[in-house]
């Protein structure tokens, strides 16, 4: 559907599509809907008090205009334990379900560097209830993301390093092969509880490390043979 032509039909003005900037571009990609997937580097999970090794892969949504390309992350309301988590990010090309993992690749447009940031006293206490994990994910510009890399430029990384910066000091540090689940195993097992499409993006998981901001800190990340984020806690 044309919505320019179609615009009268709507009861109040359509919101904009959330999109993400294709590196070197001037192009972008419009973002569908947004699975992360939690404790999938067996040190963060230690760290968060979970054995690796007794859990199949989880997922947890965050909401397509939570992705931020802006460089500044504004401190949430309704908390006082706000964390970084460095991720490489995953943008689909193309979906379906029950897609099988040595097809999996081929649903990949690019990849990306991002940041699950979270409210984790927010978190906890949803935990501790019982509740799902959207007031402690899923808020207002709660995932920076840096521009996207096309995997017809830089292929698929499967190893290199994955590390996060506050304040030109070292905090979060791991590798791509530290993944529990890799990306195809990622991309065909959410595939047999969604059907994936078109605008997907994955965060893959964050390794040790989390912790902390503040108003005024630098995050600096990177993930090896992808590219890098800044963002500024404001």
């Amino acid at each position: 559907m044309n919505i320019k032509a179609a615009a009268s039909k709507y009861v109040i003005e359509p919101a904009s599509i959330p999109a993400i900037p294709i590196a070197g571009t001037d192009q972008f990609f419009p973002v569908h809907r947004v699975y992360c997937v939690g404790r999938n580097y067996a040190a963060h999970a230690v760290e968060m008090g979970h054995d690796p090794n007794k859990e199949p892969p989880f997922f947890f949504q965050k909401n397509a205009d939570n992705l931020d390309t802006s460089g500044s992350f504004p401190y949430p309301s309704a908390s006082n334990d706000v964390h970084h988590e460095i991720e490489m990010v995953v943008a689909l090309k193309s979906g379906g379900v029950d897609i099988p993992v040595e097809k999996a690749l081929d649903c990949v447009y690019g990849y990306g560097v991002g940041l699950d940031m979270t409210r984790r006293d927010l978190q906890g206490k949803a935990k501790d209830m019982g509740r799902p994990w959207e007031v402690g994910k899923a808020f207002e510009q709660s995932a920076p993301c840096s521009p996207l890399v096309p995997a017809s430029k830089i292929g698929h990384p499967t190893d290199g390093a994955v590390w996060l910066d506050v304040n030109g000091e070292r905090k979060q540090t791991g590798d791509l092969n530290q993944m529990i689940w890799k990306v195809p195993e990622m991309i065909s097992y959410l595939s047999g509880l969604f059907r994936l499409a078109p605008g997907d993006v994955i965060m893959t998981g964050t390794p040790s490390g989390v912790g902390p901001v503040k108003k005024g800190d630098v995050l600096k990340g990177h993930v090896d043979g992808v590219g890098d984020i800044e963002v500024r806690v404001v």
